[in-house]
């Protein structure tokens, strides 16, 4: 009877036109949704400065206050969301909808927030662009409508990653690795092109005005969204009923299984760390590029080339990992997980402690930041890839949402802390970083990771259908010899 499921499940599924059941199609919309996502989340880093210095009263507690709130909320709707995911799948269309028109509105509230202040324009005078530097107060109702925009974006962009992610993996199972990664490469595509086009119109254009016209685009698309893939998720119901054991409760019970296995967690201390630096270091290096190499808007000099170099420096860092990310998988693949991680954080580290000495070259820090680049953006979707080699099909959801939520949690405070050791001195925030990835690494190196089967196993007859076929009746740590090397399942996302 499962069987027949099997099949008939696509007739359900796929949609009422020929057009949107085509594979080019659903491949196609949920990877450029997820560019979206990426472009407009990855564009605020970089008018950071301005909003520090337009609408904060100068405050760097304040800015990275906002990219804390961003990882608060992220974390808490995660795991739940990932459990309701697994759990909720006729309704995944209605839900990427939902969250893509959440994702603009919480970006016009964002926008909003800077048009509170005087004197606001569209357009960059030499006025405008002055304006942070007389030392004016923290404008309270901006304040509050950046942290509560933030909340949303940061729930909307969260809760769409893990039906958008599991609607591949299930209409692609045969492929999924190689669909995933091709999903996370439209993000990187947005963490490229956002942040060099930002910087590009803040030459001319104010933050607030370059904010409201990202926000009309996925209040635009959310309508789009739901007419592509409203239907989405009848295939993974589908194939989810066939099974005999699919109840709420037998989801309940796979995720007690999930959270008390101590691999599961070692690699969670291990993301969460890794978070730490990222979120850190990320948040405040706008800061430094504006504060310590002057790559801001000079209205005296008429010099506005500054923040184009700005953005353009932060998209460089993607830039490289989109290569990059994609070959790490590939050898992690094939020589284990560990191969990959230990060597590219403790690579990461060194190259951040090097930028001590650089920091005030900006030839030479643009070298460090591309070789940073090389491995920032691959090492967590190794990291989720090593947490799917252990667990069960049935818990991906949950196991994404568990690892994002202690990923955020864990991760939560470091903008906040990374901001006071740059108030300190800024060379603090290269020190802070290079030891959350070195700590990273020799926890890594204490945790024993499942062995990956050879390539040749795909087609033994065992591992041919998900590649998850070899799961305990525990859901815990399976060492037979099949299926694991479909492990990196290239959520490159975050």
């Amino acid at each position: 009877m499962a069987h027949a499921h099997h099949h008939a499940a696509p007739s359900v599924v796929e949609g009422r036109t020929g057009f949107r059941r085509g594979a080019a199609f659903i491949i196609g919309g949920l990877t450029s949704g997820h560019g979206v996502f990426h472009w407009i989340a990855q564009s605020f880093i970089v008018v950071l400065p301005e909003v520090r210095d337009l609408l904060l009263g100068g405050s760097i507690i304040a800015a990275t206050s906002i990219q804390t709130t961003r990882e608060i909320a992220s974390g808490v709707v995660a795991l739940p969301g990932g459990v309701l995911t697994d759990a909720l799948r006729r309704y995944w269309g209605w839900v990427m909808a939902v969250c893509m028109a959440l994702f603009g509105v919480g970006w016009l509230l964002m926008a909003a927030a800077g048009w509170q202040v005087p004197g606001s324009a569209w357009l960059v005078t030499s006025q405008t662009a002055g304006a942070g530097t007389a030392g004016g107060a923290l404008n309270p109702v901006g304040y509050a409508l950046l942290i509560i925009g933030m909340a949303i974006v940061a729930i909307a962009a969260s809760v769409w990653h893990l039906p958008a992610m599991a609607a591949l993996s299930s209409h692609f199972a045969h492929r999924r690795a190689s669909v995933l990664s091709f999903h996370g490469v439209g993000g990187n595509v947005g963490d490229v092109l956002g942040p060099a086009l930002t910087g590009l119109l803040l030459v001319t254009m104010t933050w607030q005005s370059i904010i409201t016209i990202y926000a009309a685009v996925p209040i635009f698309l959310a309508f789009l969204v739901f007419w592509a893939f409203r239907d989405i998720g009848h295939r993974a119901q589908a194939a989810a009923e066939s099974a005999p054991t699919f109840t709420m409760r037998s989801q309940v019970e796979e995720t007690k299984l999930l959270v008390r296995n101590p691999r599961i967690w070692g690699i969670t201390v291990v993301a969460g760390l890794r978070g730490m630096a990222y979120i850190g270091f990320v948040t405040v290096l706008p800061l430094y590029l504006a504060d310590q190499l002057g790559l801001t808007v000079d209205p005296e000099g008429g010099v506005f080339e500054g923040v184009f170099i700005r953005g353009s420096l932060i998209a460089l860092l993607v830039l490289v990992g989109i290569f990059a990310s994609p070959v790490m998988g590939y050898i992690s693949d094939r020589l284990g997980r560990k191969m990959v991680l230990i060597p590219g954080m403790i690579f990461l580290a060194v190259v951040t402690l090097i930028m001590v000495p650089f920091s005030d070259n900006l030839a030479i820090m643009t070298i460090l930041l591309a070789a940073l680049g090389m491995f920032l953006y691959s090492d967590q979707p190794i990291l989720t890839a090593a947490a799917m080699d252990i667990v069960r099909e049935g818990t991906a959801a949950t196991t994404l949402g568990l690892l994002s939520t202690s990923r955020f949690i864990l991760s939560a405070a470091s903008p906040l802390l990374a901001g006071w050791l740059y108030g300190i001195d800024y060379t603090y925030l290269f020190y802070y970083t290079a030891a959350l990835y070195l700590a990273a690494a020799v926890i890594l190196a204490l945790v024993r990771l499942p062995q990956l089967a050879p390539v040749e196993d795909h087609h033994n007859g065992h591992g041919q259908h998900d590649g998850h076929g070899h799961h305990d009746d525990h859901g815990h740590d399976h060492h037979d010899d099949h299926g694991h090397d479909h492990g990196d399942h290239g959520h490159r996302n975050h």
